[in-house]
Protein backbone atom coordinates (compact mmCIF):
# COMPACT_ATOMS: atom_id res chain seq x y z
CA UNK A 1 0.00 0.00 0.00
CA UNK A 2 2.78 2.41 1.00
CA UNK A 3 4.68 2.04 -2.28
CA UNK A 4 1.54 2.53 -4.38
CA UNK A 5 0.67 5.58 -2.35
CA UNK A 6 4.18 6.95 -2.82
CA UNK A 7 3.93 6.30 -6.56
CA UNK A 8 0.72 8.31 -6.87
CA UNK A 9 2.01 11.16 -4.71
CA UNK A 10 5.22 11.25 -6.77
CA UNK A 11 3.20 11.97 -9.92
CA UNK A 12 1.43 14.85 -8.17
CA UNK A 13 4.67 16.27 -6.76
CA UNK A 14 6.37 15.93 -10.14
CA UNK A 15 3.57 17.94 -11.73
CA UNK A 16 3.90 20.66 -9.11
CA UNK A 17 7.67 20.92 -9.51
CA UNK A 18 7.47 20.79 -13.32
CA UNK A 19 5.01 23.70 -13.32
CA UNK A 20 7.16 25.61 -10.85
CA UNK A 21 10.33 25.45 -12.98
CA UNK A 22 9.72 26.82 -16.47
CA UNK A 23 13.27 25.90 -17.54
CA UNK A 24 12.40 22.20 -17.35
CA UNK A 25 11.01 20.40 -20.40
CA UNK A 26 9.47 17.02 -21.19
CA UNK A 27 12.89 15.36 -21.10
CA UNK A 28 12.91 16.02 -17.35
CA UNK A 29 9.83 13.89 -16.79
CA UNK A 30 10.14 10.12 -16.21
CA UNK A 31 8.70 8.28 -19.23
CA UNK A 32 5.76 6.73 -17.38
CA UNK A 33 4.70 10.09 -15.94
CA UNK A 34 5.37 11.93 -19.21
CA UNK A 35 3.27 9.48 -21.20
CA UNK A 36 0.38 9.70 -18.76
CA UNK A 37 0.38 13.51 -18.65
CA UNK A 38 0.88 13.99 -22.40
CA UNK A 39 -1.84 16.06 -24.09
CA UNK A 40 -1.75 17.12 -27.73
CA UNK A 41 1.90 17.77 -28.51
CA UNK A 42 3.37 17.95 -25.01
CA UNK A 43 2.81 18.17 -21.26
CA UNK A 44 0.83 21.25 -20.33
CA UNK A 45 1.60 23.63 -17.48
CA UNK A 46 0.22 23.10 -14.96
CA UNK A 47 -0.38 19.39 -15.54
CA UNK A 48 -3.91 18.37 -14.63
CA UNK A 49 -3.86 14.63 -14.00
CA UNK A 50 -7.17 12.84 -13.74
CA UNK A 51 -7.73 9.38 -12.31
CA UNK A 52 -7.10 7.69 -15.67
CA UNK A 53 -3.76 9.45 -16.11
CA UNK A 54 -2.64 8.57 -12.60
CA UNK A 55 -3.72 4.97 -13.11
CA UNK A 56 -1.67 4.80 -16.31
CA UNK A 57 1.37 6.42 -14.72
CA UNK A 58 1.61 4.14 -11.69
CA UNK A 59 -0.26 1.01 -12.82
CA UNK A 60 -3.00 0.94 -10.20
CA UNK A 61 -6.71 0.55 -10.84
CA UNK A 62 -7.95 3.12 -8.32
CA UNK A 63 -5.30 5.79 -7.60
CA UNK A 64 -7.71 7.99 -5.69
CA UNK A 65 -8.29 5.20 -3.18
CA UNK A 66 -4.54 5.25 -2.46
CA UNK A 67 -4.42 8.97 -1.55
CA UNK A 68 -7.97 9.97 -0.63
CA UNK A 69 -7.06 10.00 3.06
CA UNK A 70 -4.24 12.52 2.62
CA UNK A 71 -4.91 16.07 3.75
CA UNK A 72 -3.28 17.74 0.74
CA UNK A 73 -5.26 16.11 -2.11
CA UNK A 74 -8.68 16.71 -3.61
CA UNK A 75 -10.72 15.28 -6.46
CA UNK A 76 -13.25 16.89 -8.79
CA UNK A 77 -16.01 14.31 -8.90
CA UNK A 78 -17.27 15.59 -12.25
CA UNK A 79 -14.01 15.59 -14.26
CA UNK A 80 -12.04 13.11 -12.17
CA UNK A 81 -9.17 15.60 -11.93
CA UNK A 82 -7.00 15.16 -8.83
CA UNK A 83 -5.34 18.26 -7.44
CA UNK A 84 -2.99 19.32 -4.66
CA UNK A 85 -4.51 21.63 -2.05
CA UNK A 86 -1.36 22.26 0.00
CA UNK A 87 1.98 22.05 -1.83
CA UNK A 88 4.09 22.50 1.29
CA UNK A 89 2.34 19.65 3.06
CA UNK A 90 2.72 17.50 -0.09
CA UNK A 91 6.47 18.12 -0.18
CA UNK A 92 6.98 17.47 3.53
CA UNK A 93 5.01 14.21 3.31
CA UNK A 94 7.01 12.94 0.34
CA UNK A 95 10.41 14.01 1.70
CA UNK A 96 9.75 12.06 4.89
CA UNK A 97 8.93 8.82 3.06
CA UNK A 98 10.84 8.67 -0.24
CA UNK A 99 14.44 7.47 -0.44
CA UNK A 100 17.22 9.04 -2.50
CA UNK A 101 16.78 6.55 -5.37
CA UNK A 102 13.28 7.82 -6.06
CA UNK A 103 14.50 11.39 -6.31
CA UNK A 104 17.54 10.50 -8.42
CA UNK A 105 15.42 8.51 -10.90
CA UNK A 106 13.16 11.52 -11.48
CA UNK A 107 15.00 14.46 -13.15
CA UNK A 108 12.26 16.93 -12.22
CA UNK A 109 12.57 16.08 -8.53
CA UNK A 110 16.38 15.87 -8.78
CA UNK A 111 16.36 19.45 -10.13
CA UNK A 112 13.94 20.76 -7.51
CA UNK A 113 15.78 19.20 -4.55
CA UNK A 114 19.38 19.20 -5.81
CA UNK A 115 20.42 21.48 -2.96
CA UNK A 116 18.85 19.27 -0.30
CA UNK A 117 21.79 18.36 1.95
CA UNK A 118 20.58 14.88 2.89
CA UNK A 119 19.85 13.70 -0.66
CA UNK A 120 23.06 14.60 -2.57
CA UNK A 121 21.26 14.57 -5.92
CA UNK A 122 22.87 14.93 -9.36
CA UNK A 123 20.37 16.55 -11.72
CA UNK A 124 22.53 16.30 -14.85
CA UNK A 125 23.05 12.59 -14.29
CA UNK A 126 19.34 12.05 -13.69
CA UNK A 127 18.47 13.82 -16.94
CA UNK A 128 21.16 11.99 -18.93
CA UNK A 129 19.89 8.61 -17.71
CA UNK A 130 16.24 9.44 -18.36
CA UNK A 131 14.72 8.12 -21.60
CA UNK A 132 14.39 11.11 -23.95
CA UNK A 133 11.02 12.35 -25.15
CA UNK A 134 11.82 11.64 -28.81
CA UNK A 135 11.75 7.93 -27.95
CA UNK A 136 8.11 8.01 -26.80
CA UNK A 137 5.37 6.62 -29.08
CA UNK A 138 3.04 9.55 -28.42
CA UNK A 139 5.77 12.07 -29.31
CA UNK A 140 6.45 10.29 -32.60
CA UNK A 141 2.74 10.18 -33.40
CA UNK A 142 2.31 13.87 -32.61
CA UNK A 143 5.24 14.79 -34.85
CA UNK A 144 3.83 12.82 -37.78
CA UNK A 145 0.32 14.19 -37.25
CA UNK A 146 1.51 17.78 -37.10
CA UNK A 147 3.85 17.59 -40.11
CA UNK A 148 2.00 15.37 -42.56
CA UNK A 149 -1.60 15.66 -43.70
CA UNK A 150 -4.11 13.32 -45.34
CA UNK A 151 -2.48 13.83 -48.74
CA UNK A 152 0.64 12.16 -47.37
CA UNK A 153 -1.08 8.93 -46.28
CA UNK A 154 0.14 7.03 -49.35
CA UNK A 155 3.68 8.20 -48.68
CA UNK A 156 3.51 7.13 -45.04
CA UNK A 157 2.65 3.64 -46.24
CA UNK A 158 6.25 3.52 -47.43
CA UNK A 159 7.61 3.60 -43.92
CA UNK A 160 7.18 1.73 -40.69
CA UNK A 161 7.98 3.86 -37.66
CA UNK A 162 8.66 2.27 -34.28
CA UNK A 163 9.41 3.89 -30.97
CA UNK A 164 12.33 2.32 -29.06
CA UNK A 165 9.91 1.15 -26.37
CA UNK A 166 8.00 -0.78 -29.06
CA UNK A 167 11.09 -2.66 -30.26
CA UNK A 168 11.23 -6.05 -28.56
CA UNK A 169 14.68 -7.13 -29.73
CA UNK A 170 17.76 -5.95 -27.84
CA UNK A 171 21.44 -6.28 -28.69
CA UNK A 172 21.87 -8.50 -25.62
CA UNK A 173 19.59 -11.04 -27.32
CA UNK A 174 21.84 -11.24 -30.38
CA UNK A 175 25.12 -13.01 -31.02
CA UNK A 176 27.41 -10.60 -32.88
CA UNK A 177 30.75 -10.99 -34.58
CA UNK A 178 33.67 -9.00 -33.22
CA UNK A 179 33.45 -6.58 -36.15
CA UNK A 180 29.74 -6.06 -35.55
CA UNK A 181 30.25 -5.41 -31.84
CA UNK A 182 33.04 -2.94 -32.58
CA UNK A 183 30.95 -1.04 -35.13
CA UNK A 184 27.97 -0.85 -32.76
CA UNK A 185 30.23 0.74 -30.14
CA UNK A 186 31.62 3.19 -32.71
CA UNK A 187 28.13 4.24 -33.77
CA UNK A 188 27.04 4.73 -30.17
CA UNK A 189 30.06 6.94 -29.51
CA UNK A 190 29.53 8.90 -32.73
CA UNK A 191 25.95 9.70 -31.71
CA UNK A 192 27.02 10.61 -28.18
CA UNK A 193 29.79 12.93 -29.41
CA UNK A 194 28.28 14.27 -32.63
CA UNK A 195 28.73 17.87 -31.47
CA UNK A 196 32.46 17.24 -31.14
CA UNK A 197 32.56 15.58 -34.57
CA UNK A 198 30.88 18.65 -36.05
CA UNK A 199 33.43 20.93 -34.37
CA UNK A 200 36.36 19.12 -35.95
CA UNK A 201 34.64 18.95 -39.33
CA UNK A 202 34.21 15.17 -39.46
CA UNK A 203 30.82 14.99 -41.16
CA UNK A 204 31.20 11.99 -43.44
CA UNK A 205 30.10 9.51 -40.83
CA UNK A 206 26.92 7.67 -39.92
CA UNK A 207 26.04 5.83 -43.15
CA UNK A 208 26.34 2.07 -42.78
CA UNK A 209 25.67 -0.76 -45.21
CA UNK A 210 24.79 -4.16 -43.75
CA UNK A 211 25.67 -6.97 -46.15
CA UNK A 212 24.80 -10.64 -45.79
CA UNK A 213 22.38 -13.50 -46.56
CA UNK A 214 18.79 -13.42 -45.31
CA UNK A 215 18.33 -14.38 -41.67
CA UNK A 216 21.78 -13.30 -40.49
CA UNK A 217 20.53 -10.49 -38.26
CA UNK A 218 20.81 -7.31 -40.35
CA UNK A 219 17.37 -5.98 -39.42
CA UNK A 220 17.61 -7.29 -35.85
CA UNK A 221 20.89 -5.49 -35.22
CA UNK A 222 19.50 -2.23 -36.63
CA UNK A 223 16.42 -2.51 -34.42
CA UNK A 224 18.47 -3.54 -31.41
CA UNK A 225 20.68 -0.51 -31.94
CA UNK A 226 17.60 1.74 -31.98
CA UNK A 227 16.42 0.15 -28.74
CA UNK A 228 19.80 0.58 -27.03
CA UNK A 229 20.28 4.18 -28.15
CA UNK A 230 16.64 5.20 -27.52
CA UNK A 231 16.18 6.27 -31.14
CA UNK A 232 13.00 6.08 -33.24
CA UNK A 233 13.33 3.44 -35.95
CA UNK A 234 12.17 4.41 -39.45
CA UNK A 235 12.17 1.44 -41.84
CA UNK A 236 11.54 1.45 -45.58
CA UNK A 237 11.76 -1.33 -48.17
CA UNK A 238 12.97 0.06 -51.47
CA UNK A 239 10.93 -2.31 -53.62
CA UNK A 240 7.79 -0.57 -52.34
CA UNK A 241 8.51 2.52 -54.42
CA UNK A 242 7.35 0.58 -57.48
CA UNK A 243 3.87 0.20 -56.02
CA UNK A 244 1.19 1.42 -58.38
CA UNK A 245 -0.59 3.07 -55.45
CA UNK A 246 2.23 5.43 -54.52
CA UNK A 247 1.76 8.02 -57.25
CA UNK A 248 4.66 10.43 -57.48
CA UNK A 249 7.39 8.07 -56.37
CA UNK A 250 10.31 10.53 -56.38
CA UNK A 251 8.36 12.96 -54.22
CA UNK A 252 7.46 10.19 -51.82
CA UNK A 253 11.08 9.08 -51.50
CA UNK A 254 11.97 12.63 -50.53
CA UNK A 255 9.31 12.53 -47.87
CA UNK A 256 10.73 9.33 -46.41
CA UNK A 257 13.81 11.39 -45.56
CA UNK A 258 11.57 14.19 -44.30
CA UNK A 259 10.01 11.71 -41.88
CA UNK A 260 13.46 10.73 -40.60
CA UNK A 261 14.58 14.35 -40.19
CA UNK A 262 11.32 15.23 -38.47
CA UNK A 263 11.81 12.41 -35.94
CA UNK A 264 15.55 13.02 -35.48
CA UNK A 265 17.59 11.86 -33.76
CA UNK A 266 16.60 8.55 -35.31
CA UNK A 267 17.72 5.56 -37.35
CA UNK A 268 16.61 5.37 -40.99
CA UNK A 269 16.84 1.75 -42.11
CA UNK A 270 16.63 1.16 -45.87
CA UNK A 271 16.12 -2.51 -46.66
CA UNK A 272 16.57 -4.22 -50.05
CA UNK A 273 19.21 -1.70 -51.07
CA UNK A 274 20.20 -3.88 -54.01
CA UNK A 275 16.96 -2.69 -55.61
CA UNK A 276 18.86 0.51 -56.44
CA UNK A 277 21.28 -1.36 -58.68
CA UNK A 278 18.56 -3.44 -60.28
CA UNK A 279 16.61 -0.35 -61.19
CA UNK A 280 19.58 1.64 -62.46
CA UNK A 281 20.47 -1.08 -64.95
CA UNK A 282 16.97 -2.13 -65.99
CA UNK A 283 14.26 -0.86 -68.30
CA UNK A 284 11.98 0.21 -65.45
CA UNK A 285 9.57 3.08 -65.93
CA UNK A 286 11.24 6.51 -66.00
CA UNK A 287 9.34 7.58 -62.86
CA UNK A 288 10.88 4.73 -60.91
CA UNK A 289 14.34 5.64 -62.15
CA UNK A 290 13.76 9.23 -61.06
CA UNK A 291 12.76 7.91 -57.64
CA UNK A 292 16.00 5.96 -57.34
CA UNK A 293 18.06 8.96 -58.42
CA UNK A 294 16.20 11.00 -55.82
CA UNK A 295 17.03 8.34 -53.25
CA UNK A 296 20.75 8.47 -54.03
CA UNK A 297 20.73 12.26 -53.87
CA UNK A 298 18.86 12.20 -50.55
CA UNK A 299 21.42 9.77 -49.11
CA UNK A 300 24.18 12.15 -50.15
CA UNK A 301 22.46 15.05 -48.42
CA UNK A 302 21.43 13.41 -45.12
CA UNK A 303 23.93 13.54 -42.26
CA UNK A 304 24.23 12.12 -38.77
CA UNK A 305 26.15 15.20 -37.66
CA UNK A 306 23.90 17.81 -39.26
CA UNK A 307 20.50 16.08 -39.29
CA UNK A 308 20.84 13.57 -36.40
CA UNK A 309 19.87 10.75 -38.76
CA UNK A 310 21.84 7.48 -38.68
CA UNK A 311 21.38 5.84 -42.07
CA UNK A 312 21.63 2.05 -42.36
CA UNK A 313 21.19 0.27 -45.68
CA UNK A 314 20.85 -3.50 -45.96
CA UNK A 315 21.25 -5.90 -48.85
CA UNK A 316 21.20 -9.65 -49.41
CA UNK A 317 22.85 -9.23 -52.83
CA UNK A 318 26.01 -7.10 -52.61
CA UNK A 319 27.15 -8.46 -55.96
CA UNK A 320 24.35 -6.45 -57.61
CA UNK A 321 25.49 -3.09 -56.21
CA UNK A 322 27.46 -0.77 -58.45
CA UNK A 323 30.16 1.72 -57.49
CA UNK A 324 27.67 4.56 -57.19
CA UNK A 325 25.81 2.64 -54.48
CA UNK A 326 28.89 1.44 -52.58
CA UNK A 327 30.54 4.84 -52.30
CA UNK A 328 27.59 6.36 -50.49
CA UNK A 329 28.42 4.43 -47.31
CA UNK A 330 31.32 5.14 -45.00
CA UNK A 331 31.26 1.68 -43.41
CA UNK A 332 30.42 -1.77 -44.79
CA UNK A 333 29.47 -4.34 -42.13
CA UNK A 334 29.34 -7.99 -43.09
CA UNK A 335 26.76 -10.41 -41.68
CA UNK A 336 28.08 -13.90 -42.48
CA UNK A 337 26.27 -17.13 -41.79
CA UNK A 338 27.15 -17.98 -38.18
CA UNK A 339 29.99 -20.40 -37.56
CA UNK A 340 29.67 -23.27 -35.10
CA UNK A 341 30.66 -21.13 -32.10
CA UNK A 342 28.13 -18.46 -32.99
CA UNK A 343 25.43 -21.07 -33.58
CA UNK A 344 26.04 -22.44 -30.09
CA UNK A 345 25.72 -18.93 -28.67
CA UNK A 346 22.48 -18.36 -30.58
CA UNK A 347 21.08 -21.68 -29.33
CA UNK A 348 21.91 -20.81 -25.74
CA UNK A 349 19.96 -17.58 -26.14
CA UNK A 350 16.88 -18.91 -27.93
CA UNK A 351 16.35 -21.86 -25.53
CA UNK A 352 16.97 -19.87 -22.34
CA UNK A 353 13.29 -19.99 -21.31
CA UNK A 354 12.68 -23.60 -22.37
CA UNK A 355 13.29 -26.76 -20.35
CA UNK A 356 15.28 -29.28 -22.38
CA UNK A 357 16.41 -32.64 -21.03
CA UNK A 358 20.08 -33.53 -21.69
CA UNK A 359 20.50 -30.39 -23.79
CA UNK A 360 23.79 -30.40 -25.69
CA UNK A 361 24.14 -27.17 -27.70
CA UNK A 362 27.50 -28.30 -29.10
CA UNK A 363 25.88 -31.28 -30.81
CA UNK A 364 23.07 -29.16 -32.28
CA UNK A 365 25.56 -26.51 -33.43
CA UNK A 366 27.63 -29.18 -35.15
CA UNK A 367 24.55 -30.53 -36.94
CA UNK A 368 23.35 -27.15 -38.23
CA UNK A 369 26.15 -26.04 -40.53
CA UNK A 370 24.94 -23.29 -42.88
CA UNK A 371 21.87 -22.38 -40.82
CA UNK A 372 21.31 -18.75 -39.84
CA UNK A 373 20.03 -17.39 -36.57
CA UNK A 374 16.58 -17.09 -38.11
CA UNK A 375 16.79 -20.75 -39.20
CA UNK A 376 17.73 -21.86 -35.69
CA UNK A 377 14.69 -20.10 -34.26
CA UNK A 378 12.50 -21.95 -36.77
CA UNK A 379 14.13 -25.22 -35.71
CA UNK A 380 13.25 -24.48 -32.11
CA UNK A 381 9.70 -23.53 -33.09
CA UNK A 382 9.26 -26.89 -34.82
CA UNK A 383 10.66 -28.78 -31.83
CA UNK A 384 8.34 -26.99 -29.42
CA UNK A 385 5.25 -27.58 -31.56
CA UNK A 386 6.12 -31.26 -32.04
CA UNK A 387 6.49 -31.66 -28.28
CA UNK A 388 3.14 -29.95 -27.69
CA UNK A 389 1.47 -32.42 -30.05
CA UNK A 390 2.67 -35.07 -27.62
CA UNK A 391 1.35 -32.99 -24.69
CA UNK A 392 4.86 -32.17 -23.52
CA UNK A 393 6.27 -28.79 -22.50
CA UNK A 394 9.68 -30.25 -21.74
CA UNK A 395 11.83 -30.87 -24.80
CA UNK A 396 14.51 -33.47 -25.34
CA UNK A 397 17.73 -33.38 -27.29
CA UNK A 398 16.13 -35.81 -29.74
CA UNK A 399 13.29 -33.32 -30.35
CA UNK A 400 15.84 -30.74 -31.47
CA UNK A 401 17.75 -33.16 -33.68
CA UNK A 402 14.53 -34.31 -35.34
CA UNK A 403 13.54 -30.66 -35.89
CA UNK A 404 16.92 -29.97 -37.51
CA UNK A 405 16.38 -32.88 -39.92
CA UNK A 406 12.83 -31.77 -40.74
CA UNK A 407 13.98 -28.20 -41.31
CA UNK A 408 16.74 -29.23 -43.68
CA UNK A 409 14.27 -31.30 -45.72
CA UNK A 410 11.83 -28.40 -45.97
CA UNK A 411 14.62 -25.96 -46.72
CA UNK A 412 15.75 -28.17 -49.58
CA UNK A 413 12.24 -28.09 -51.06
CA UNK A 414 11.87 -24.34 -50.57
CA UNK A 415 13.77 -23.61 -53.76
CA UNK A 416 11.36 -23.78 -56.69
CA UNK A 417 14.02 -25.07 -59.04
CA UNK A 418 14.69 -27.94 -56.67
CA UNK A 419 10.97 -28.77 -56.62
CA UNK A 420 10.81 -28.68 -60.41
CA UNK A 421 13.87 -30.90 -60.61
CA UNK A 422 12.30 -33.30 -58.13
CA UNK A 423 9.09 -33.43 -60.15
CA UNK A 424 11.00 -33.86 -63.38
CA UNK A 425 13.01 -36.64 -61.80
CA UNK A 426 9.83 -38.29 -60.62
CA UNK A 427 8.33 -37.97 -64.10
CA UNK A 428 11.40 -39.49 -65.71
CA UNK A 429 11.25 -42.35 -63.23
CA UNK A 430 7.61 -43.00 -64.08
CA UNK A 431 8.41 -42.77 -67.80
CA UNK A 432 11.19 -45.35 -67.46
CA UNK A 433 8.86 -47.59 -65.48
CA UNK A 434 6.15 -47.38 -68.14
CA UNK A 435 8.60 -48.46 -70.79
CA UNK A 436 10.43 -51.04 -68.83
CA UNK A 437 10.69 -54.38 -70.65
CA UNK A 438 8.25 -57.04 -69.58
CA UNK A 439 10.09 -59.84 -67.85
Amino acid sequence: MENRQLDVVEVLLTGVCYDRNAELDENDLPPAIRTALWTGDGVSRPPKPDEDALAEAVGVDDPWAEISGLMFTDRDTFSGTISVTDEEMLEDWYLERADRVRFQNNPTLAYEYQDHADLALDYEQARDENRPVHADPQYIESQLDSYFDEDDEEMLDLVEVRAPAEIEITLDQLVLTQDQSTEVRKVAKAIEHRDYLAEIGLREIGKLLFVGPPGTGKTSVARGLAHQLDLPFVEVKLSMITSQYLGETAKNVEKVFEVAKRLSPCILFIDEFDFVAKTRTSDEHAAIKRAVNTLLKSIDEVSLIRDDVLLIGATNHPDELDTAAWRRFDEILHFPRPDETMRKGILDLVVSDIEIEDFDPDEIAAETSGLTGSDLRLVLREAVLSALVSDRTTLTQEDLLDAVEDFEERDHMRNLETIEEALEGEGEHEHDHDHAPTP
